[in-house]
């Protein structure tokens, strides 16, 4: 059956195919934008006798491909970052102290528990939700010596992310565009006089 001429031009076949285009564009805008995966529920910062000290908590659950690499053997490695800076109004702000914190999380087949290492202390859990959580905050970390109020207005730089530079080179090459190996959130934050 051939349609007419007059019906290819008609309003509700534009409609229909403006339709489509619109679905499209929303569908394609979707699969661009990353979902966010990790959450920083808790960030607080101190200053004590012993120096100036970061709590914080996020929540984050692994995406399934990162959770599948995972279950295969390779080990994940998650990179907190602290960076203590000074305001300067007649220059560049100065940085006066940087530190990091690595985790790394491993599953273990033979015993069907996930490993948590933190420098030379590792501790073993039975389920992987019990494993992230062990990661997945930190209370007092000192990160830098005590810093005098009256020396000026200080912040924090803080970062917390999944080290993809840790993981094996053929994987690292192999994830360069999947937005579901990119956990990071980062945030300022006013040290309190």
């Amino acid at each position: 059956m051939q349609t007419p001429a007059h019906c290819l031009d008609c309003p509700t076949r534009r409609r229909s195919v403006a339709a489509v285009w619109v679905a499209l564009a929303l569908v394609l805008l979707l699969a661009m934008v990353p979902a966010r995966a990790l959450d920083l529920l808790r960030l607080d910062a101190q200053r004590s006798e012993h120096g100036v000290q970061l709590s914080f908590e996020t929540r984050f659950d692994l995406p399934p491909s990162v959770e599948d690499a995972l279950q295969r053997g390779v080990a994940l490695h998650f990179l907190a970052e602290a960076v203590l800076m000074r305001s300067r109004w007649y220059w560049r702000d100065k940085e006066l102290a940087r530190t990091t914190r690595t985790w790394r999380i491993a599953y273990q087949p033979l015993t069907f528990s996930y490993k948590v290492s933190q420098g030379g202390l590792s501790q073993s859990y039975r389920s992987l939700g019990e494993a992230l959580r062990a990661l997945q905050r930190f209370n007092q970390w000192r990160i830098a010596d005590p810093v005098p109020a009256e020396d000026g207005r200080h912040y924090i730089e803080f970062t917390y992310r999944l080290d993809t530079e840790q993981l094996p080179r053929p994987l690292q090459i192999g994830i360069g565009s999947q937005p579901e190996w990119t956990l990071r959130v980062a945030r300022t934050l006013a040290l309190p006089d």
